[in-house]
């Protein structure tokens, strides 16, 4: 969410191309929910825009419409799941991992209510100063869940044995009731550049990443080598 569908749509395609940067250097197979993350925060941005221009008139009702599920049906209910998700993936440590997995599970089962309860009842979408103030009926009462929430995706993160993708869990912890704060009171919403920000902390990992590995397995191979002769 951002403060303008110029912005959104922008920062949706920088970060569209961080994203694809982000795959190009996915080495294992488990890196690779991870890695998709920067693309999805991308589109999810672009994906607002055309709320706003369909809030705006300025392309059909239907359109923005579904851009609102779109956008709503990925924050809310995929979401909470991917991110624990991609850490348990990455994860190395089979202690951490059992208690990602429960925070993973927990992900899963408040997607799983919040994606239930947009079905259930209305869900609108309407210009709030500068940002869109999403209306989803049947979440009114929905504070408990929004804890599970932060718990779910922040609580993996900072459980991770990686350090700076543990760092951008404690960031999160600081920095989401932040840009709530500021959503909430209507002065500006800046969801999008914290998106961007996360998705460089994550192509930053997996940059890294790429480039340990192979020294990993020509160790790997040199020792494998030394025990032979």
């Amino acid at each position: 969410m951002c403060f303008s569908p110029d912005a959104d749509a922008v920062v949706g395609g920088i970060v569209v191309v961080i994203g694809l940067d982000a795959l190009r250097h996915v080495r294992e197979p488990k890196q690779i929910v991870l890695a998709s993350l920067p693309l999805l925060f991308g589109l999810h941005q672009i994906d607002e825009a055309f709320v706003w221009w369909g809030l705006q008139g300025r392309i059909s009702e239907s359109i923005g419409r579904v851009g609102t599920w779109v956008y709503l049906l990925f924050a809310l209910a995929a979401l909470p799941a991917l991110v624990p998700l991609a850490v348990l993936a990455i994860e190395r440590s089979s202690a951490r991992r059992r208690v990602i997995a429960a925070f993973s599970a927990l992900g899963i089962g408040v997607g799983a209510a919040l994606g239930i309860s947009m079905f259930r009842g209305p869900v609108n979408a309407a210009i709030d100063g500068r940002h869109i103030a999403y209306d989803v009926s049947a979440l009114h009462q929905g504070g408990q869940v929004t804890a599970l929430y932060v718990l779910a995706a922040c609580g993996a993160l900072v459980l991770c044995s990686y350090r700076d993708i543990a760092a951008l869990g404690l960031l999160n912890l600081v920095a989401v009731p932040v840009l709530m704060w500021l959503t909430v009171s209507g002065f500006i919403s800046l969801w999008c550049f914290w998106a961007a920000i996360v998705s460089v902390v994550i192509d930053h990992h997996l940059r890294r990443r790429a480039n340990t590995l192979p020294r990993r397995m020509q160790r790997s191979r040199a020792r494998d080598v030394a025990n032979v002769t």
